[in-house]
């Protein structure tokens, strides 16, 4: 029989799992990770690749490799102006003035792009339980209006599944950490900050039923825009100490995202990281190469705009739902931003 898995589409990298005996288990990818990127790359040979293959080769392809397409989902062209300038790969209009993505010398939708990293997916899992997947539960951030999750669906059949439930994250995580089998009626606040959305949602659980009271959120804020601060500041310190603008050469930028990223993910356990760089570019006196430091303290001054985003939608969700800071009993955090310190 075929099964069903569960899903988490996420913006920088998608997980799937599947309840065995009641329980839900992880299921690795065909590397043998638990999460895979939420990346889709297409290489000059007209090959397409999918998840860490297609992450690896983003520095020497960056126009070609689609990633964080989940802003991009539902939405206008016009409404992704900020996500446009986060990205190498061009974001064109499509025919309904919906945003589409034109890579490979395609176009392609988000949802054709999502698509494809469903497909991976589906083909992985199938591997693993060496059994047919044809349907799927998808999550979807609380906030995501019709047209989000309508695009999230379409994601979903045009990779061969039934999307059998679309389900907002908080009440995921809410499920995950088993808070349903309280007993008693209890509140929670889910505060997820992932890579490229983040929401705060209050729920009131009672006789394991959900209830989603309020929803607040910045789907304009998440793990990009913070790699995005630590860019800018390479950027700007390389342009005084060297005369060249970084920003203008798009492999040196997708360069200096991964190493923003990886320096970020290191201040998490360490007071201060080595960002080096050789041969990030060259002029007529020859190459050029960046080396610095980034301290924990200076990642939180060129951040301290990003934290002060999350505090209203926070104040509104719990304004919305009619409770005060003691009446939460529990918080639960979501999202890889926020195991920063």
């Amino acid at each position: 029989m075929a099964k069903t898995i569960g899903i988490d589409l996420g913006t920088t990298n998608s997980c799937m799992a599947i309840l065995d005996g009641g329980e839900p288990n992880v299921i690795e990818n065909a590397e043998g990770a638990r999460t895979t990127p939420s990346v889709v790359a297409f290489t000059q040979g007209g090959e397409r690749l999918v998840g860490t293959v297609a992450k690896r080769q983003a520095v020497t392809n960056p126009e070609n490799t689609v990633f964080s397409i989940k802003r991009f989902m539902g939405r206008k062209e016009g409404e992704v102006k900020e996500e446009e300038t986060m990205v190498p790969f061009q974001v064109v209009r499509g025919p309904n003035g919906d945003a589409r993505v034109s890579a490979g010398g395609k176009e392609y939708s988000p949802p054709e792009i999502s698509a494809m990293i469903l497909q991976k997916l589906k083909t992985d899992a199938e591997a693993y339980l060496g059994e047919a997947v044809d349907s799927a539960v998808i999550t979807v951030p609380a906030y995501f209006n019709d047209d989000q999750r309508q695009a999230t669906r379409d994601a979903g059949r045009i990779a061969g599944l039934e999307v059998k439930r679309i389900i907002n994250e908080p009440t995921a995580a809410s499920l995950a950490y088993g808070l349903d089998k309280e007993g008693a009626d209890q509140r929670i606040l889910v505060f997820d900050l992932g890579g490229g959305t983040f929401d705060v949602s209050v729920l009131e659980i009672g006789d394991g039923v959900f209830e989603v009271k309020s929803t607040a959120g910045d789907n304009h804020l998440g793990g990009d825009n913070f790699d995005k601060a630590i860019v800018d500041s390479l950027v700007k310190e390389f342009r005084a100490s060297q005369g060249i603008d970084l920003a203008q050469d798009k492999m040196a930028l997708q360069r200096l995202y991964e190493a923003a990223e990886k320096a970020k993910v290191e201040l998490s356990t360490t007071q201060e990281t080595q960002i080096n760089l050789p041969f990030i570019t060259a002029d007529q006196s020859g190459p050029k190469h960046l080396d610095t430091r980034l301290s924990r303290a200076k990642l939180v001054d060129l951040v301290s705009d990003l934290l002060d985003r999350t505090v209203g939608p926070v104040k509104q969700s719990m304004s919305d739902a009619g409770v005060t800071g003691d009446q939460i009993d529990h918080i639960v955090l979501v999202g890889g931003m926020t195991r920063m310190p």
